[in-house]
């Protein structure tokens, strides 16, 4: 991998970043803004904050106190959890339900609750307070995703209080009953969840295709060979308009599968099978997704992280593919080579579907539900495209930006946080990664938790367990003269030869005469004589 061209320690940088904390609050670990940008809502231990993304250290509206109470946090140490990290109201979810209210879960000292927040007076009502069993885990330390769909929930975590039943579950929807998956090692087997994704499917589908949640995660693999490896990363999905069955799989997902998620340098037979996060870059439109994925391994006693990129057209492909089965002769699995029914196991219900009778998974025949029920997992793996590697270095988050440079090609800028606090900003240059610069961001070594972009205001906000960060998406003005404005090949940067400084380039510049005076040269990194 090539150097990064630039190291920035703590002091250059953090002059340039606005920081917010509170006394005596820690794990300010969820972000998520406002539908318009207006607000960033934070959730750290027992307390919500709702911030101005233009200045991350004034906060618009008091904040909003939310601690178990002294009893439950009493019955969480007698049930043998610590009363220093476990026993509090970590805030685990937070997220717009409509334009007036947000919806939040937090861990409650082992009895997880949710509730709505109202976003116009930022006030919790703590009388209302629904359960949160499998909406948030009661682990604070256990990975879990959620996202909220057409103001319906869907979560991934684990549904008890020993960490040992997962499930992906949807709930809180007027319209639908609560759904779950199935309580099967074949399902969900000691899964850590790290992200989840909506994709408009049924958006100008001919098929008459339903919209899709997909679900990231990596878990114990049963397919494999356990002493040599015995973790694999997943991407699993469910129809949206999924009901279950009447009979088999009655409230239970019928359109459950899920595949590995192969990120590996196969020339050097070294495959990544732990999944830490995940980001899902839109297109212009859902056929243009893009997910990207951090990966862990261990190189001897080196830790190795990398960045893998898949296409959505690539993961529908393999869950349209062949099933693995279960062989009990051989005690192994394999692809499954008998005839398939139909409808087809797994699939959402099509306009096909409909002409044929079938007008939801309530009406799908048995053969189709046990043949899904059985055969959860797909032959083919979603195959990932490698694009950067690093060896001694741990990342925990990443975000990632497309920007039009002046050569009018969009750049996929990848902002890559890591487990000692330092902020990598990458640019992807056809199939090469070019790290553009390294920043400290902590005086203290702590793990980047989050990371959220404002795409309207042009900032990056981090979380961790001291602080929320705020800084620009790229800091021009520190590189002095056009070879370092040049030679960064920072696609937001350009070297303005008028004004004689490197600013940073602006959509405008495209339509006036302002643009022949400013100069990039992302692809090639050099200096035009």
């Amino acid at each position: 991998q090539p150097f990064p061209e630039d190291t920035a320690s703590a002091p250059d940088v953090l002059d340039s970043m606005a920081r917010f904390s509170v006394p005596g609050v820690f794990n300010y670990s969820m972000l998520t803004l406002s539908d318009h940008e207006r607000v960033l809502y934070v959730g750290a231990r027992e307390a919500l904050f709702a911030l101005d993304p233009n200045d991350i250290s004034k906060q618009l509206r008091p904040q909003i106190d939310w601690p178990a109470p002294q009893d439950k946090k009493r019955e969480c140490v007698a049930k043998g959890k610590n009363n220093q990290t476990e026993c509090f109201n970590y805030i685990r979810f937070l997220q717009s339900y409509d334009h007036t209210l947000l919806y939040t879960c937090g861990t409650y000292a082992f009895q997880p609750k949710c509730t709505y927040v109202n976003a116009d007076s930022f006030t919790l009502n703590a009388a209302a307070l629904e359960d949160g069993k499998g909406k948030c885990p009661y682990d604070p330390a256990k990975g879990h995703t959620g996202l909220i769909v057409d103001k319906e929930l869907y979560s991934a975590t684990l549904n008890n209080f020993l960490g040992t039943e997962p499930v992906i579950l949807r709930n809180l929807g007027q319209q639908h009953y609560s759904m779950k998956s199935e309580y099967l090692p074949a399902w969900l087997n000691e899964p850590d969840f790290v992200g989840s994704a909506l994709v408009r499917e049924s958006s100008g589908s001919k098929e008459g295709d339903d919209d899709k949640i997909y679900f990231f995660f990596t878990e114990r693999a049963m397919e494999l060979d356990c002493d040599t490896e015995p973790n694999v990363a997943r991407v699993a999905r469910v129809c949206k308009g999924d009901l279950g069955g009447t009979r088999t799989l009655q409230k239970k997902w019928t359109t459950f599968q899920k595949a590995r998620l192969e990120c590996s340098l196969p020339e050097r037979h070294v495959y990544f099978n732990n999944l830490r996060a995940v980001f899902t870059l839109p297109g212009q439109d859902w056929r243009g997704t893009t997910f990207y994925g951090i990966f862990h391994a261990q190189w001897g006693d080196v830790d190795v992280s990398a960045v893998c990129q898949y296409q959505i057209s690539n993961v529908k492909e393999v869950f349209k593919g062949s099933y693995k089965e279960y062989r009990e002769a051989s005690q192994r699995w394999g692809r499954y080579t008998g005839s398939v029914p139909t409808p087809r196991p797994g699939s959402c219900i099509t306009n096909s579907d409909r002409e044929n009778g079938y007008n939801s998974s309530l009406q799908l025949p048995d053969a189709t539900l046990n043949f899904a029920k059985k055969h959860p997992l797909m032959e083919d793996k979603a195959l990932g495209r490698l694009l950067l590697l690093t060896k001694g270095v741990n990342f925990t988050r990443l975000a990632v930006d497309r920007v039009s440079a002046l050569d009018q090609r969009p750049y996929n800028m990848l902002f890559i946080g890591t487990a000692e606090g330092w902020l990598q900003r990458v640019v992807i240059l056809g199939s090469e990664a070019h790290v553009i610069e390294e920043i400290q961001l902590f005086e203290t070594a702590q793990p980047v938790d989050s990371l959220t972009i404002s795409h309207a205001k042009k900032y990056l906000y981090i979380g961790s367990r001291s602080e929320v960060l705020q800084l620009p998406l790229a800091n021009c003005s520190r590189y002095q003269s056009q070879p370092d404005c040049l030679l960064a090949r920072d696609p937001y940067c350009a070297w303005d030869s008028e004004g004689r400084a490197c600013v940073r380039k602006l959509s405008y510049l495209f339509s006036t005469d302002s643009s022949q005076h400013h100069h990039q040269s992302v692809q090639a990194g050099y200096i035009p004589l």
